[in-house]
């Protein structure tokens, strides 16, 4: 029975009510406002216009007084069941954020301090038959936190370390300061017959010839010792059943106790052999196959409760020395050495409660779409929904998930404060251990790596609390839980210097931020804020295991960023424009474009540039880091979406709308690419790289042109890449390529001639040094089908096309016309909806206007 119906939000000032009496039945709340669960206050209070929509300018400074005040939620709700001999009810809160009391009828049922896992309640006799009052009241924070030592080192925020919520509520450096709090997930009533299945853990341990191997571990709390309990393990491929084991569940291994819940705990192992199993890919390496798994529980016989999932059989690993015994950092699936490409994901909005499944399921399509093949879910924002793991187990997305503590130190000597993480780990993992897609545990973002650099500077003068929960209690439960995948206790880390480019993972942050690196254990961290010091050229000089974080800025779409400022200040460097960009150091991203844009003069120069450089930065990196394979072996770039509409380093807006990186990393991700490898007067370097499991076979044609599509140059190759493999085919000067014309006033298009990979088209200098020529590009529009076609009379650079709608997809954006050369864009909205044809949009960087 969910508890989603009839429930009721008030303020009230801190000390102004007496719990009980707000909690008892007979208050009167007749007056209170109406409210979603699951949901949040903040998206209640817009709901009903006592604040405005905090994305839009400033207004998300007048939502701070919500923080500061207590917050109740009650409903009433019918229960009109008799209960048999063996039975028990379970109130059950999925998630409460955060410091929330809940009462039943009057009763005081307990407290709760931890957003990230659930709350179960034991209300058998607190239950009344007939009608029921639920209330619950959430603190603000400062109530339990105000009083704590808040003086050491915690970007953006002092009391975040003692909260166990999603730290970037407290605001970050690409989204704002807004501290939810609300039933941020379901509620349910449910009847315990007996005893019900706890947690499982099913994995694959042996693939071996035609047999693969899954071990399947049951935990049951029973509260009724005088049954005897059975268990059925079965595993499907559709309605056949590939494998099945029957097992008594009779290994008691003590009890459980969570408040006033106790149940015996038993548990019993299961092996099941599966003959010619179907093996689970990531979606670029084969099928992402799920069997489906169902465990059913018996008491003396009669069915209680069921399990159910979808599973895949693989082996995950990840080496860390290779075949020679040199320091790697490879993900290897079934055999088979994964290069990881992806992005990091932030939490989907800044108010997560209220967003449905299917924005999840879009955006996950979008990077399989962008060819994508592995996420990090980064370590500041929440242990992310169920149906965040169900796309990826179904897409064939490896997940890299962290830990959710995130750039500071945490108090790891208060053991209040540490029993209650304890019980957030273990919750945690018992939760998505079983998750196919699921590939490595990391302990934190940043923690290790920043106190050691920032102890050198003298900024931090303090021991690093957090080092037992990242060095001592993770790995000690995960050792017990879930020794199946490797812990890796910090991103990034390993090395004389945390992120080092010699062993383990790193994040590239001397693009941006003007790191200044390779740097050791001891030496103080610098930067350069310079042109060159934050150049995205910089990329080509590390040569990292792992690149699990890099990224530059960009501007979100035009559409979602006037949709969220005042006309009057939507212009270039306006006040409310700097307001959408949260990063410390404004002046990086002019740099940044001043480097090879150019400085935008206006609205539509800075949008355009920004989301150029961006692009291109990007694939300058990812295709540098691609070559050095097998010696580096992922790229995951900073950011992958946005939680408001912002300017950030994401490739995806706030609105779903891609940004020019999106499209580029669809062709710079994909299995096997094309590439020419070049710097301003140094060789044309042509690669192809091959991630699949099969060989690569093709005829590569490498044109000139010019600016009116004339052609200077061209020539063929045979390009044959073993599997997993790359081949660099051919060297060429610009002298052989260029027959006299200038680098600045041509094009360089690498294609398969089978049509095997997208064309991969490249300049020779940076974008303020070209020397384009006005293009006209005709298009027309069949609004029926959804196509626009486009022709160019000259080479058109980035043509982008612009409808003023959000959630518009397009099969390719931001992409260069060749002259003569017609190319058709599909065109639809994620909702199947009309679209605002009527406002259409198509420009290129160096239209005629």
């Amino acid at each position: 029975m969910k508890l989603t119906e009839n429930w009721k939000l008030r303020d009230f000032h801190v000390g102004e009510a007496r719990d009980l009496e707000v909690a008892s039945p007979e208050f009167i709340d007749y007056f209170w406002m109406t409210t979603s669960v699951p949901g949040d206050i903040h998206t209640t209070l817009r709901e009903k216009g006592i604040i405005d929509d905090p994305f839009f300018g400033h207004q998300d400074q007048k939502c701070r007084w919500i923080e500061e005040k207590v917050w109740w939620y009650r409903t009433v709700f019918s229960y009109d069941s008799d209960l048999k001999p063996g039975e028990k009810m379970e109130l059950l809160f999925e998630g409460l954020d955060t410091y929330a009391t809940v009462y039943l009828n009057g009763v005081e049922l307990g407290s709760t301090d931890n957003m990230f896992i659930s709350h179960s309640f034991d209300v058998t006799r607190e239950l009344n038959k007939g009608k029921n009052t639920l209330a619950v009241k959430f603190d603000p924070i400062h109530v339990h936190a105000g009083d704590k030592v808040q003086y050491y080192w915690s970007g953006y925020s002092k009391k975040r370390i003692w909260t166990r919520k999603a730290q970037s509520h407290f605001g970050w450096d690409w989204g704002p300061r807004l501290v939810c709090a609300g039933i941020w997930k379901e509620v349910q009533l449910i009847k315990r017959r007996h005893a019900h299945l706890d947690h499982v853990f099913a994995r694959t341990t042996s693939i071996e010839g035609q047999v693969g191997v899954v071990d399947v571990d049951l935990c049951a709390h029973a509260f009724d010792r005088g049954c005897s309990y059975t268990a059925r393990v079965e595993l499907l491929d559709g309605t056949e059943r590939v494998a099945e084991a029957n097992v008594a569940l009779d290994r008691a291994s003590g009890i459980a106790v969570d408040g006033a819940i106790t149940a015996r705990t038993l548990h019993h192992s299961v092996t099941l052999q599966v003959m010619d199993p179907k093996l689970w890919w990531t979606h670029d390496l084969g099928t992402p196959f799920l069997y489906h798994l169902r465990i059913t529980l018996f008491a003396d016989g009669e069915q209680i409760d069921t399990y159910e999932q979808p599973f895949g059989i693989r082996k995950i690993e990840l080496m860390q020395l290779d075949e020679e015994g040199h320091h790697a950092f490879t993900f290897v699936l079934n055999g088979v050495k994964v290069f990881a490409k992806g992005a990091n994901w932030i939490p989907i909005d800044s108010f997560i409660a209220t967003v449905p499944d299917s924005r999840y399921a879009h955006l996950l399509q979008m990077a399989k779409d962008a060819n994508m093949n592995m996420i990090r879910a980064w370590g500041g924002g929440i242990y992310e929904r169920d149906i965040f793991f169900d796309e990826c187990d179904r897409l064939g997305i490896l997940i890299w998930q962290d830990f959710m503590f995130a750039c500071a130190l945490y108090p790891d000597y208060n053991r209040n404060f540490m029993n209650n993480v304890h019980r957030e780990i273990e919750q945690v993992v018992k939760r998505l251990r079983s998750r196919t897609s699921l590939a490595l545990w990391c302990g934190n973002n940043e923690n290790d790596w920043l106190y050691e650099a920032l102890s050198s500077n003298g900024e931090i003068t303090h021991p690093f609390y957090g080092e037992k929960i990242y060095h001592e209690l993770m790995p000690a439960v995960l050792e017990q839980l879930d020794p199946t995948r490797t812990f890796w206790p910090s991103s990034p880390f390993g090395g004389n210097d945390h992120n080092s480019r010699d062993v383990g993972d790193t994040h590239n942050w001397q693009v941006w931020h003007g790191n200044n690196e390779p740097r050791q254990f001891g030496e103080p961290q610098t930067q350069d804020y310079s042109v060159e010091g934050i150049s995205f050229k910089r990329f080509k000089s590390d040569f990292t295991k792992f690149a699990s974080e890099f990224g530059l800025h960009a501007a979100s779409n035009r559409y979602t960023l006037a949709k969220n400022m005042p006309d009057n200040q939507f212009y270039w460097d306006s006040d409310e424009m700097k307001y959408r960009n949260k990063d410390v150091h404004y002046p990086k991203g002019i740099m940044l474009m001043e480097g090879y844009t150019g400085v935008p003069k206006d609205i539509n120069e800075y949008i355009q540039f920004s989301m150029l450089t961006q692009a291109e930065g990007l694939r300058y990196g990812i295709e540098h880091y691609r070559r050095n394979k097998p010696d580096t072996s992922g790229a995951l770039f900073w950011q992958f979406n946005d939680c408001w509409p912002g300017t950030s380093w994401s490739v995806i807006d706030y609105y779903g709308l891609p940004k020019a990186s999106y499209h580029y990393a669809r062709k710079f991700f994909a299995p096997v690419l094309l590439c020419v490898d070049h710097d301003p007067n140094g060789l044309l370097q042509l690669w192809a790289l091959n991630d699949r499991r099969e060989a690569y076979q093709d005829e590569a044609e490498l044109t000139i042109y010019r600016m009116d599509g004339t052609i200077v140059y061209q020539r063929a190759f045979d390009v044959t890449v073993d599997s997993n493999s790359k081949v660099n085919f051919a060297k060429l000067t610009e002298a052989e390529v260029l027959q006299q014309h200038s680098a600045c006033e041509v094009v360089v298009v690498l294609r398969s001639k089978k049509r095997l990979t997208e064309d991969y088209v490249l300049y020779l200098r940076d974008y303020k040094d070209m020397d384009y020529q006005p293009a006209h590009v005709q298009i027309s529009v069949d609004e029926a089908k959804g196509h626009i076609h486009l022709i160019s009379d000259r080479v058109a650079r980035m043509v982008m096309i612009e409808l003023d709608a959000p959630w518009v997809i397009m099969d390719d954006n931001f992409f260069d016309l060749i002259p003569g050369e017609e190319k058709t864009v599909r065109v639809h909205h994620v909702d199947a909806g009309a679209l605002p044809w009527e406002t259409l949009r198509v420009t290129a960087m160096n239209d005629a206007g």
